[in-house]
């Protein structure tokens, strides 16, 4: 479905039903895009182990929102680089050595 496949923007959840916790992450990892997502579940240390075999750029768990200290960016075609935190600051930051 084209929601599963494409950047949706604006307030949508998509369910999906999955086999076990390998078929949800393929399932989440089968896009062209990978720029935020989330992970829900009883267990947080088995959430955030699901979380870390995502291929998305964000991926919050037990929760939907952004630490807007923590960079900010997509995986695959869901584009390159890093807005905010450590990593967004430094695109703008031209390096020059003098010996």
């Amino acid at each position: 479905m084209t929601i599963a496949q494409e950047e949706i923007f604006g307030p949508v959840v998509a369910v999906i039903p999955y086999r076990d916790e390998a078929d949800a992450i393929a399932i989440a990892n089968d896009s062209a895009y990978g720029l935020s997502g989330s992970v829900w579940g009883p267990d947080l240390d088995q959430a955030t182990a699901v979380a870390r075999r995502i291929r998305s750029g964000n991926v919050a768990v037990n929760q939907h929102t952004l630490d807007p200290g923590a960079p900010f960016g997509g995986f695959k075609r869901s584009g390159l680089g890093r807005e905010h935190g450590l990593e967004g600051i430094k695109e703008y930051v031209e390096l020059q050595s003098i010996p």
